[in-house]
């Protein structure tokens, strides 16, 4: 617990995935993708459960013997075009059932690995202490929208107007992006309709490259691997 609250950490991880086969089965660094979250919700005393929200029988054997619990979803929330913030909601009500206390979510995607316990606390702490419903994690964008083009019948032109993409780095104006690290949540604050899990009032969790990365692609868990490696 941390304050009157209690901490849920949300891993969705489901079993259809199409671009790497099995994907939250993946090895990295020598244990499955779906248990990096939960190795770091465990290391973190404020997390009182750890739940894995998949359809999928082995992931979910993976993630008991990891130890966190499990609660399958319907297929219907388990398809490439499912919402993850839809998930969460059918998770509200089977999570939440404790009358005297209020729950901080913490989602944290197994394709975010590189997540450090400094960030979680600091974006429960965002919550806690600075008043936040909910927090993401931001990080600066790879590519400045500056410097991004449009093509249309095979002629470039800036993809924002009055841009100037030829301008020193320097000279840019700052870009971040979500970068799906960490989302902290009060549950019963998430709206029960629309697709974002910003909501209410607001904040971002800035963090460095070094904890971002998005495997979704085969050669995504090749760079993830080496970069272990290389540490």
């Amino acid at each position: 617990m941390i304050a009157d609250f209690k901490v849920v950490s949300i891993i969705p991880a489901r079993g259809g995935s199409k671009a790497i086969k099995n994907k939250n089965l993946r090895y990295l660094g020598g244990k499955p993708l779906v248990c990096w979250p939960i190795d770091s919700s465990r290391n973190l005393p404020e997390i009182d459960r750890i739940v894995v929200s998949t359809d999928d029988k082995a992931i979910a054997k993976v993630s008991e013997k990891c130890g966190a619990e499990v609660i399958l979803r319907a297929p219907e929330l388990a398809t490439d075009k499912s919402l993850v913030i839809d998930t969460v909601r059918d998770l509200i009500p089977k999570i939440c059932v404790e009358p005297n206390y209020r729950h901080i979510f913490l989602l944290l995607e197994p394709t975010s690995p590189f997540r450090s316990s400094k960030t979680i606390r600091s974006c429960l702490a965002r919550i806690v202490e600075d008043g936040f419903d909910s927090v993401a994690t931001f990080s600066q964008a790879a590519i400045n929208p500056e410097r991004v083009w449009s093509i249309k019948n095979g002629v470039p032109t800036p993809f924002l107007k009055n841009a100037v993409p030829w301008l020193p780095r320097q000279h840019l104006k700052p870009a971040y992006e979500l970068n799906g690290a960490v989302y902290a949540f009060i549950a019963d604050q998430l709206p029960q309709k629309g697709v974002s899990l910003l909501f209410g009032k607001f904040a971002a969790e800035i963090i460095t490259s070094d904890e971002v990365i998005d495997i979704d692609t085969e050669r995504d868990l090749k760079i993830a691997n080496a970069i272990l490696t290389a540490k």
